[in-house]
C-alpha cells in the first residue's frame, strides 16, 4: 500500500485523539479498564499503541472512498469479533476477560429492554444518546457490535439485488419496537424472575440471527438492522439531534447509479427521485464510491461537504477505535 502524504493530516489527529483518550484511560482508573493490562504489568500501554496505529492505519483507508465500505466492514467486523471473543473466554477462560462480570445477553434490543425491565443500569442508555449526539446514526454503521454480521450477510447476497428495493415496512418496524417495549415493562411490572427475562433475551438474540440468516443473507438488505433491531429504529429518528447530515446535492443528476450500494433500504428510485434519503439512511458513505456527480454529501453546520467528510471520519474512526480497545460485556 502505497502512502500519500496529503492523506496523512487525518490519520495524525485520530491517532492523536485515540492516544490522548486511551492514555487517560489506562493511566487514572484504579481497576484496569484495558484488557492487557489486567493480565500483563503496563501491558495496557502495548494495547494503547496498537489501538493507535490500528486507528491511524484505517483512518488513511477510510479517505478513499473506493477502499471505503471495504474498510468499514472489515474493520466492524473485527470489533464484533473481538467482542464475542472476549464474552466467551470470559465465560470459559477467566472472568479478567469480562468488564465487571455482571452478564446480560449481548444483543442491541437489550440496550433498550433491560434498563426497562431493571428500572436501572442506565450506563448504556447514557452512552448510547452520548454516541448519536457526537457521530448522528454511525452507531449502526460502525459501533454497534451485533450490526456487522447483518451487513456480511447483505454483501454475500450481491449488489444487484438491491436494486428493485423498495425501502423499508414502517409497519414491521414499529410492531417490533413496541413489542419490545411492551414486554420489557409487563416484566418489570409482573416482577418476573431474572431467569424468564434471561430466557427472552435469549430468543430475542436467536430472532435476530434468524432474520440476519433467512433474510438479510438471500434479499442483500439489512434487514435485521432497518426492520428487527429497536436499536436501529430509535437511531433513525434521534440521529438527528446530531449536527453531522448526510444528503443529496445539488450536483445528484438522478441516474440511480448509487442505489444498489445502499445495503440499510435508504436508496431506490422513488426516493432518488424525491431528492430525500429514507429514513434508515446511516450515513455510511458507501453509496459516495457509486455516484460519479458529487450528488451527494456530507454536512456539518457551516462547513464544506469536503471538510464535513473529513470530520465525519475523524469521529467516527475515533469512536470505534476506543470502543475496540475498551467494550466488553
Amino acid at each position: 500500500m502505497r502512502i500519500s502524504n496529503h492523506k496523512i493530516q487525518i490519520p495524525a489527529i485520530v491517532g492523536l485523539v485515540v492516544l490522548s483518550l486511551l492514555t487517560i484511560v489506562q493511566a487514572i482508573p484504579d481497576k484496569p479498564l484495558l484488557l492487557a493490562e489486567r493480565f500483563i504489568h503496563n501491558g495496557g500501554w502495548i494495547q494503547v499503541f496498537v489501538i493507535t496505529l490500528y486507528s491511524f492505519i484505517l483512518s488513511y483507508n477510510m479517505q478513499f472512498r473506493d477502499r471505503r465500505s471495504k474498510w468499514r466492514i472489515y474493520s466492524w467486523m473485527i470489533f464484533t469479533v473481538v467482542f464475542y471473543s472476549q464474552l466467551v473466554l470470559g465465560l470459559c477462560a477467566d472472568s479478567l476477560f469480562l468488564l465487571t462480570g455482571k452478564l446480560h445477553v449481548p444483543v442491541p434490543a437489550m440496550i433498550l429492554a433491560g434498563p426497562l425491565y431493571r428500572f436501572s443500569s442506565w450506563f448504556m442508555i447514557i452512552l448510547f444518546f452520548s454516541t448519536v449526539l457526537i457521530a448522528g446514526p454511525a452507531w449502526c454503521s460502525h459501533l454497534c457490535y451485533f450490526g456487522s454480521l447483518d451487513a456480511v450477510a447483505s454483501r454475500r447476497a450481491g449488489a444487484e439485488k438491491r436494486k428493485g428495493q423498495t425501502g423499508v415496512i414502517p409497519v414491521v418496524k414499529y410492531s417490533i419496537l413496541l413489542i419490545i417495549v411492551i414486554v420489557a415493562l409487563v416484566l418489570r411490572i409482573a416482577r418476573a424472575s431474572a431467569g424468564t427475562a434471561t430466557l427472552l433475551a435469549i430468543l430475542t438474540g436467536v430472532a435476530a440471527l434468524l432474520v440476519i440468516s433467512l433474510i438479510s443473507l438471500r434479499k442483500g438488505a439489512m434487514f435485521h438492522c432497518t426492520h428487527y433491531c429497536p436499536i436501529g429504529t430509535i437511531v433513525n429518528h434521534i440521529k438527528y439531534i446530531s449536527p453531522f447530515r448526510f444528503g443529496f446535492t445539488s450536483n445528484c443528476t438522478k441516474c440511480n447509479a448509487c442505489i444498489k450500494s445502499c445495503s440499510y433500504m435508504a436508496l431506490n428510485e422513488r426516493i432518488v427521485k424525491a431528492g430525500k434519503l429514507g429514513l434508515t439512511c446511516t450515513y455510511c458513505g458507501d453509496c459516495l464510491n457509486y455516484c460519479r456527480h458529487n450528488g451527494l454529501g456530507y454536512h456539518f453546520a457551516g462547513l464544506s461537504p469536503e471538510v464535513s467528510e473529513k470530520l465525519w471520519i475523524i469521529i467516527t474512526v475515533s469512536l470505534h477505535s476506543l470502543f475496540l480497545a475498551v467494550a466488553r460485556i
